[in-house]
């Protein structure tokens, strides 16, 4: 049996990701954003509100990085959420994170958060507010890499969010192979 639940945007997971940018003056400001996803190969796509003082600064900027919250920064990812740099400037001095500018776009780079691409604006739809980026660079702290090189999600708890119950989830573990698996089912003609 199944159940109808009206109709509302479930896509899971969504990631947390952390936009980070600079301000007129170079201060450092970082919001989360649950409605992103990739839209090209290095392309981004975040559905970000033209009220927030993030926006503001991308736009200025034609810069911002996204971070990949993880398990170990909940706490720190939901308080730049649910505080507004427009209200609170230095909201980021509260988080305990420690800042780096990146070295390809003008954006801050989050160092205790593990993942993080670095984007040139692309677009921004003010009707929209949709938000497009291209991925000019990855950086990936050592303690997520794999021996191959390659991020190991093994390594790296990212965390997810549940909008229907507000929850945080962290990503569990590996099921299957992607362009592998499926091909049991292939039939030999």
């Amino acid at each position: 049996m199944r159940k109808n639940l009206k109709a509302k945007a479930y896509v899971y997971p969504l990631p947390v990701l952390i936009v980070g940018t600079y301000d007129e003056n170079g201060v450092a400001n970082a919001m989360n954003a649950a409605w992103g996803t990739v839209c090209d190969t290095a392309q981004v796509c975040i559905c970000l509100s033209a009220t927030h003082k993030t926006v503001k600064n991308l736009l200025q900027t034609k810069a911002f990085t996204v971070a990949m919250a993880d398990e170990k920064n909940v706490i720190p990812a939901d308080y730049v959420g649910v505080v507004s740099a427009n209200k609170v400037p230095d909201k980021l001095s509260k988080t305990g994170w420690h800042i780096q500018k990146s070295e390809f776009v003008n954006a801050p780079i989050i160092q205790e958060l593990p993942l993080v691409l670095e984007c040139k604006l692309i677009s921004y739809d003010t009707e929209t507010e949709l938000c497009i980026g291209e991925v000019v660079n990855v950086s990936a702290d050592d303690s997520i890499i794999g021996a191959d090189g390659k991020i190991d999600l093994t390594k790296f708890s990212p965390i997810c969010y549940d909008c229907d119950t507000h929850g945080y989830y962290a990503l569990g573990k590996r099921v299957g192979t992607a362009f592998s698996d499926g091909l049991k089912l292939k039939c030999n003609t």
